[in-house]
């Protein structure tokens, strides 16, 4: 890790991962959006505590969604530290929005001037490490002789400029070797148990970053998950969607056919 320009030793790694070693599931999970601590240097970003922790810096409920499902799967989940306003990891650097002005209608005064050396420096201690740690374990298993099924957790508002989002479970996929997801989607429409979303409250777009860079170049299966965090705003909802998404990924994995609807 470098202690250079913005990391020091009080910042930590920006990647985390729970206990389970990268070769033994098939499963490789990922949160992008995990974490929500700024770098010391960025002062906070000139935020609130209450916007520290809102949607806009982070993924709500995923890093706990992820450790118990990485439980349930005996699967590795890696995650990013650092908030997504700091710079967002599924987006690529060269997008606007890497490092938001504005998320949300709220303004990011620690992102308003950032000149090519303060994004270079985020690049280089952030977001690279994150995702040169997600190549490690997947080239790891390759090694290893292991297939890997790539899951992507992210989680979303139950609403968005005023407008309520009635799906508890979203299954993005663009077409693009994604007969995995559409399989889980399959089973869980089967189960009737939740609103499942194809491609909501998202589609999977050209904005999406980390499963094209790491699944389509070794078509690899993926999915990535959104769900809605009030289903994973406490003990309770976290594990009951583990246990959803838990049956539902081995279920899939097995083999099981989907169907469209």
């Amino acid at each position: 890790m470098s202690y250079g320009n913005l990391l020091n030793a009080s910042d930590g790694n920006p990647v985390r991962a729970n206990s389970v070693p990268v070769t033994e599931s098939t499963f490789l999970l990922v949160g992008d959006h995990a974490g929500s601590a700024i770098p010391a240097r960025l002062d906070r970003l000139g935020l609130s505590t209450k916007d520290r922790s809102r949607h806009i810096a982070l993924d709500l409920g995923v890093k706990e969604l992820g450790l118990a499902l990485g439980n349930r799967l005996d699967a590795p989940f890696l995650w990013q530290h650092f908030s997504r306003l700091v710079c967002d990891c599924n987006r690529s650097p060269e997008d606007p929005e890497w490092a938001a002005k504005i998320s949300d209608e709220t303004t990011v005064p620690g992102n308003m001037q950032l000149d090519q050396h303060a994004l270079l420096a985020r690049r280089e201690e952030i977001f690279e490490p994150y995702h040169a740690a997600i190549g490690a374990a997947i080239s790891e298993r390759q090694a290893g002789g292991r297939p890997t099924t790539f899951v992507s957790l992210h989680s979303f508002t139950p609403s968005m400029a005023g407008q309520q989002r009635p799906w508890d479970i979203g299954i993005l996929h663009d077409g693009h070797e994604d007969g995995f997801a559409l399989s889980v989607l399959s089973l869980l429409w089967a189960k009737q148990s939740h609103c499942i979303g194809d491609n909501e409250p998202y589609d999977m777009d050209e904005t999406d970053y980390t499963v094209p860079r790491h699944a389509y170049p070794l078509k690899l299966p993926y999915i990535e998950i959104e769900v809605r965090q009030d289903r994973i705003s406490n003990s309770a909802g976290i594990d009951e969607m583990a246990d959803l998404l838990g049956d539902t990924l081995k279920a899939a994995i097995q083999g099981e056919p989907y169907s469209s609807q």
